[in-house]
């Protein structure tokens, strides 16, 4: 089904080979991605990109913070085409008028700003983008780490909030020249089998071993043909939990019948490597050989076939249960109970957001439901089509009315489901979504307090399959149904009567509407000569997801707070975290007032004179974590850590290049260790790092450390910030990004 061969690779004229007259230093060039990142590219130089992109998007729990802090650095107006969408915040989990005070703000600062304004449930984020953004050849970047618009021959990148206020004054996403990976595609997928399901296989082939990670996928091969445009966008929204860093297809007349149905026909070209390309690594996927997949908890990787899963379930199940013990010890999960009357049985079913709820998937849904019932005992299925414009054509072809019938709920469009703001199933339910994640308590949950949702990933054919059992978890390739597809028409008229489009009319006069839940800024403070950090969190999970560092739900309705958000850190996992960081910060800050705390003398003289280190000694909390960042693009999972006073992340390595560039935007000093060093350190001991300061002004890259255990002990450890560019050093110089650019502005 899926091959993976870590050698380099040619593809001449279409066909993958191993030899090449062509020397590879030429060949690299004639990738499609390549030549995007090039065009784009304002450096003299091919291998440190500085990039400029055409578009950008976020949603309502980034976009205040990122236009709070491109306003406080200078902004006048938006550069460039901004969408700002209300597709995560559309349910106030908390009362009050914190979620509606946001879209306010978000739609006054379109027309001061010039901006796009999309309204709550008119669209998520990432089917707008792809109705009214995406062109071939272009380059677009968003504030969710699903921002990934390739099938549609568009690059695009999921970042943090400050990358975007970066190209909003006008600066540059600066990254070194990625390698890029074919992912050839043969066959045809068979009847019952959908993008999640190629998705799933992809990510558990790619995940774990780290294939793609921060690489860009470039698919090509006959296979492309084969699949609707719908499918293409399923698989590739999907590329990024294989934690690559962007995705670009081949174009042809599918994609332009795309944008033709969308009425942007001159966003359309044809994009393909060229003659002979080179690639430093080869995926293989044989469509035809696909089978229907099921993603476990705790995460898409974490896949089998329904069918292996099915033989196989109690054993999983079993192993289900004893991850989620060892990580939540308040839990009591009970997942072999789902097994019984010769089966598996689900409580849940959602089909939904930018990876479920697109036209092709839920119109197939419907057939396999037509006429049949979901049933009327625990089993539920709700579906919430990804934009307006799609839930008027599926009202219009029957399909709203066939899942209605059936028993289907029909939502309105939010990702809430994807995020546990939304459809939160029941303690110890087995929930099945055709979304993106099924990261721990991604689905609401709150296993710190007893709770325990399971989470399967799997695709909506097979999820529709399911409901027509009553909940049985079935492949849809194992049952009979008749589908013939709908073409798609898309109405414009829709978001012409609702949006609000301002790019180009930027208005000064208006003034931008501020409830009383948005707030500034803490003060942030430059680096230090030395630093001095305190373990408030060591975890040694495999990965720590940022649904982890910073839960998402019910705190979302706080992003735009960082104080009251700042509580919710960790709080799911190290729940001690946040009074830690606390008293920690509460020492750092008596040694600002002059005091000479004597925790803090206790620790220095283990080091050194304690006089004559206090004053030039940056005290602050630090996180020890084996791979921290993996999932999502915001930067609260970073910035929450440095409003309660938080100096350093210490790892093995980073999931995500984005979370790095989150913790340098915000002043976090990003160390590594060597992989073979046993980091046995725990909550209470602390790290020393003497001259940090002159190091990273010096470009250092090896920091010779020392670890003062709770009992006194010294020993000697070696820290790693490798690969910083020089606006990145003079950032966490300055303590932050915002600090950098209030600095440029003296």
């Amino acid at each position: 089904m899926i091959k993976l061969n870590d050698n380099g690779m040619f593809l001449i004229n279409g066909i993958p080979t191993d030899k090449s007259d062509v020397p590879v230093s030429e060949a690299r060039k004639n990738t499609m991605a390549y030549g995007i990142l090039q065009a784009h590219n304002k450096s003299a130089d091919p291998e440190k990109l500085q990039i400029s992109f055409d578009a950008m998007l976020s949603h309502d729990i980034t976009y205040v913070g990122i236009i709070q802090q491109a306003r406080a650095s200078g902004m006048k107006e938006f550069p460039i085409p901004y969408a700002l969408t209300n597709c995560h915040n559309s349910l106030c989990a908390v009362g009050g008028t914190i979620n509606e005070d946001d879209h306010v703000f978000g739609l006054s600062a379109a027309k001061k700003y010039g901006g796009i304004y999309v309204p709550a449930n008119q669209s998520v984020i990432h089917s707008y983008a792809r109705e009214e953004m995406a062109k071939c050849g272009a380059m677009i970047l968003g504030s969710d780490s699903h921002t990934r618009y390739g099938a549609l021959g568009t690059m695009a990148v999921g970042e943090g909030g400050p990358e975007l206020a970066k190209q909003l004054l006008k600066n540059t996403w600066d990254v070194n020249m990625p390698k890029v990976v074919m992912v050839y595609l043969t066959g045809a997928p068979r009847k019952g089998i959908g993008p999640h399901d190629v998705a799933l296989a992809l990510i558990k082939a790619t995940f774990a071993n780290g294939f793609v990670n921060n690489k860009v996928l470039e698919f090509v091969g006959p296979g492309i043909a084969n699949l609707p445009i719908d499918f293409r966008n399923g698989i590739d929204v999907m590329t990024t939990e294989t934690t690559c860093l962007s995705s670009i297809w081949e174009t042809d007349e599918i994609t332009k019948g795309f944008f033709e149905a969308h009425k942007r026909p001159e966003a359309y070209k044809e994009l393909h490597p060229g003659e002979v390309a080179y690639y430093d690594s080869m995926i293989t996927i044989d469509l035809s050989k696909v089978e229907s997949m099921i993603a476990l908890p705790f995460h898409p990787s974490n896949a089998y076939t329904i069918h292996e899963f099915l033989e196989n379930a109690e054993e999983i199940l079993a192993s289900v249960e004893e991850e989620a013990k060892s990580r939540f010890k308040k839990a009591s999960p009970d997942l072999k109970n789902k097994i019984r009357d010769g089966g598996v049985w689900a409580d849940q079913g959602v089909i939904a957001g930018c990876a479920g709820g697109l036209f092709d998937n839920i119109d197939e849904a419907a057939a396999i439901l037509k006429d049949k019932s979901t049933g009327n005992s625990y089993f539920s299925l709700s579906v919430y089509p990804t934009s307006v414009p799609v839930n008027l054509e599926l009202t219009k072809i029957g399909a709203s009315a066939d899942l209605l019938a059936a028993g289907a709920v029909i939502k309105p469009s939010f990702c809430g489901p994807c995020f546990g703001a939304g459809d939160v199933p029941a303690n110890n339910c087995l929930s099945l979504r055709h979304t993106t994640r099924n990261f721990p308590n991604r689905e609401g949950s709150k296993p710190g307090e007893g709770q325990f949702a399971g989470v399967c990933l799997m695709d909506a054919r097979s999820i529709a399959a399911t409901a027509a059992n009553g909940g049985k978890i079935t492949a849809a390739t194992d049952i009979d149904y008749d589908y013939t597809p709908h073409e798609y028409h898309f109405d414009k008229k829709v978001y012409d009567n609702r949006l609000y489009y301002g790019f180009g009319k930027a208005d000064p006069s208006v003034e931008l509407i501020l409830g009383p839940n948005i707030t500034n800024w803490p003060k942030m403070y430059e680096l230090s000569e030395n630093l001095l950090m305190e373990l408030a969190a060591v975890i040694h999970d495999p990965v720590t997801t940022t649904d982890e560092l910073i839960p998402s739900g019910e705190t979302s309705s706080y992003r735009s707070n960082p104080l009251r958000l700042a509580e919710f850190t960790l709080s799911r996992r190290v729940p001690e975290y946040v009074f830690r960081a606390k008293a920690i910060n509460a020492v750092e800050n008596e040694r600002r007032a002059g005091n000479n705390p004597e925790a803090l003398v206790n620790v220095l003289s283990k080091v050194g004179n304690a006089d004559e280190l206090m004053a030039n000694t940056q005290f602050g909390s630090c996180i020890f974590a084996n791979k921290p960042g993996d999932g999502s693009a915001r930067e609260q999972a970073a910035s929450c850590q440095k409003v309660l006073g938080g100096y350093g992340n210490i790892c093995y390595e980073f999931a995500t290049k984005r979370y790095r560039s989150n913790c340098i935007n915000w002043g976090i000093l990003p160390f590594t260790i060597d992989k073979e060093t046993e980091f046995n350190y725990e909550a209470g001991d602390y790290v020393f790092v003497p001259n940090v300061r002159k190091g990273i002004e010096e470009g250092r890259e090896q920091f010779d450390a020392q670890i003062i255990r709770a009992d006194g002990s010294v020993s000697p450890i070696t820290l790693y910030v490798k690969g910083l560019t020089e606006d990145e050093k003079t950032i966490i110089l300055d303590g932050c990004l915002i600090n950098y650019y209030a600095a440029q502005n003296k």
